[in-house]
């Protein structure tokens, strides 16, 4: 019995390989449920745990340089579509996303896999040059954050950090910068000020029609496994993959149980509404796991990570993702 010490934010999809309702053969998980900015620095630079969740663009990155203990696994833990992360000073004159060429935006890491995401939806969907984006970096609300891999930009990109202690919100408010980009709202923003506003004020509506437009369901976290571990046991990449297959599936057949109860398991009146209608637009398996089923959105991604100056080179699918698992 192998013992493999697994690091991942305690998603719903996650839970039955935590809690043992889902095994894998062979294998005895040994959980760390931590969220993935406490997961994702361990994890990149010093290889804590036998598998971990971990921050698409970053092994990327990784891969390409020829470094990193991980490879990946295509289970994708967290997607999240990302127009509603371009926030803006409202007197920035910025009315379209052309206007962002040459401005100061904020972002917490410019390696981050939603800044990957984000100038990737810029660029293909609306021209925009995002190698002339003016780049800051720095915490969204609190300060201290820095990027976790050293960057190898091209001379004529402008990215530096803010001052010690400075917050991307505090910026922005004081007009230095144009726009954000954070997963995380700026605190102005959550407060309801109304000096900041969204670029895409219907994000709803905005992130439906990207869908439809591509098929893309934004992949931001995989798991990946330590080299090391795998080379002991090369067919445990499959076997651990089809346990997160199976664990998402109890999942989702828990919520549609839970969602024709009587009553609800969350305090959220709309749930089941919103369940229906994110499988109208999703389909029956929102969520999918495998390689075949988000090939065109893996291509791109890796495009992405070669055009952002990120990864050394244009990835190949074979050399991100483990042996056994390229067919799922």
């Amino acid at each position: 019995m192998t013992t493999l010490v697994l690091a991942c934010a305690p998603y719903d999809r996650v839970r039955p390989l935590f809690d043992g309702r889902v095994r894998v053969e062979g294998v005895e998980i040994v959980p760390v449920p931590i969220a993935s900015e406490q997961s994702f620095p361990r994890a990149v630079q010093r290889a804590e745990f036998d598998a971990s969740e971990l921050s698409l663009s970053s092994q990327l990155m990784q891969v390409s340089r020829g470094e990193g203990e991980y490879v990946a696994l295509p289970v994708f833990v967290s997607r999240a579509f990302r127009h509603g992360a371009i926030y803006l000073r409202r007197d920035a004159g910025i009315a379209e996303p052309k206007d962002l060429e040459g401005r100061l935006v904020g972002i917490p890491e410019y390696q981050m896999t939603l800044g990957l995401w984000v100038r990737g939806i810029l660029a293909d969907e609306h021209g925009v040059e995002v190698n002339a984006i003016r780049y800051r970096t720095a915490g969204t609300n609190a300060a201290g954050r820095r990027e976790r891999l050293p960057l190898e930009l091209p001379a004529g990109m402008d990215v530096a950090p803010l001052a010690e202690g400075d917050t991307l919100n505090a910026a922005l408010l004081r007009g230095e910068l144009d726009a954000i980009f954070s997963p995380t709202p700026p605190a102005a923003f959550t407060e309801g000020d109304p000096r900041v506003v969204r670029l895409f004020p219907e994000v709803k509506a905005a992130e439906i029609a990207y869908h439809r437009r591509t098929g893309f369901h934004p992949i931001m976290h995989v798991i990946g496994i330590r080299r090391a571990v795998l080379a002991r046991d090369p067919s445990l990449a499959r076997r651990l993959y089809d346990g997160f297959l199976k664990a998402k599936r109890l999942a989702m057949a828990e919520w549609d149980k839970a969602l024709r109860a009587s009553t609800l398991p969350a305090m959220i009146p709309w749930l089941p509404q919103a369940w229906e209608e994110t499988r109208a637009v999703l389909g029956t398996d929102p969520w999918t796991y495998g390689v075949s089923a988000n090939r065109a959105e893996l291509k791109a991604i890796l495009r992405w990570s070669a055009e952002q100056h990120l990864s050394r080179r244009c990835l190949e699918l074979e050399e991100v993702f483990a042996p056994g698992t390229l067919d799922t």
